[in-house]
């Protein structure tokens, strides 16, 4: 009995061990030299990026942007074969359609009507005239913290909030494209439909912002703030580029406010996806990006009401379709399988079949 024993513990000491958690062979784990790769090639990245922002500003353009994020995404997966970095370009494609077209159809939609003005504020003063003395927000703001003669620190702040509008959405989806690519799928599907309907408003009502009804005498006279933080610390550079998207871009194409709609959706895309005490503090950005554009002049509250409604209108159709799209193809699949039992039926006969009760 003791040898028996001994010989069943040599046999399965001898026996191997099944593979561990990441040491089996479809997950082997990162070797240090490709560690050292990813570190060395995202530093370069890095240092690039810093030094193209100081010198021409955020990639702004979407291609430009692109560019740079699939940059990013070479440098994340520095091991992985050219067909793999090939795919971020099929991918992001469609997306820089999207973008381009954006941009540069926008532009012409202030040609197509007069821009509403009055509507836009009698909304704010309905909502707030009575807390601001009888005048837009906007002014109102300006009024009570704006210092023409120094820049002041929470100026600095909205400035960079102003600049997360261009960086984030596109960030956080580059990061998902990385990470989880259904779920980059998911995001961009609202990235899209927010994106256009926001286009087909800026045909269909075309709408002036505070700065321009301040130009135009519509409102007492307005500053545009929005870039003005930055000229705290000399970096001149990296504000040519918005500025000049600033100068080019639709000047009445103020409702819906998509800097505040982008903002929103990034929030809202996550904060079921993480816990309950960090969704207060996601929360924090559309507001504060609502604050920076109320109070730089580029929106009034009103744009921002409908942003939202239009955040919350690209969730509710897009979750309907995509239901809709699931719940089509488990149809699709459940026909499918009974099709093929029906065909197992009619190619098997019964026990019975072809069989004779002799009397």
């Amino acid at each position: 009995m003791a040898n028996q024993s001994r010989v069943t513990a040599e046999a399965e000491s001898s026996t191997p061990s099944a593979p561990t958690q990441g040491q089996g062979s479809d997950s082997p784990p990162e070797s240090r030299r490709f560690v050292v790769s990813r570190r060395l090639a995202v530093s370069v990245w890095s240092l690039l990026f810093v030094v193209c922002f100081l010198a021409f500003g955020l990639p702004t353009d979407p291609g430009y942007a692109v560019i740079w994020l699939w940059a990013l995404a070479v440098a994340w997966r520095i091991d992985q074969p050219v067909r793999s970095h090939l795919r971020f370009a099929r991918d992001w494609l469609p997306v820089v359609a999207l973008l381009t077209v954006y941009n540069i159809s926008r532009g012409y939609a202030d040609g197509v009507r007069e821009p509403h003005v009055t509507e836009l504020i009698n909304a704010d003063l309905a909502m707030f005239g009575w807390a601001t003395g009888g005048t837009v927000p906007t002014a109102w703001l300006q009024e009570n913290l704006y210092d023409p003669t120094r820049v002041q620190w929470w100026e600095v702040a909205i400035t960079y909030v102003y600049f997360s509008h261009f960086v984030v959405a596109l960030g956080v989806a580059a990061v998902l494209w990385l990470t989880a690519r259904p779920q980059w799928a998911a995001f961009m599907r609202r990235f899209f439909v927010l994106s256009l309907s926001g286009l087909i408003t800026y045909f269909l009502y075309p709408a002036a912002p505070p700065w321009w009804a301040a130009e135009h005498g519509f409102l007492e006279p307005l500053e545009r703030l929005s870039l003005r933080g930055g000229e705290e610390f000399g970096m001149h550079g990296a504000f040519s580029v918005i500025r000049l998207g600033q100068l080019a871009s639709n000047p009445v194409a103020a409702i819906p406010s998509l800097h505040t709609a982008f903002a929103l959706l990034v929030v809202l895309f996550f904060v079921t996806r993480i816990r309950k005490r960090y969704s207060a503090i996601l929360l924090l950005y559309p507001l504060a990006m609502t604050f920076t554009l109320v109070y730089s002049g580029e929106h009034y509250v009103i744009d921002v009401l409908v942003g939202w409604a239009y955040v919350l209108g690209t969730f509710a159709i897009v979750g309907l379709a995509e239901r809709w799209w699931r719940q089509r193809r488990l149809a699709s699949k459940a026909g499918d399988t009974d099709d093929d039992s029906m065909c197992d039926n009619l190619a098997e006969p019964s026990p019975t079949a072809g069989s004779r009760t002799e009397t």
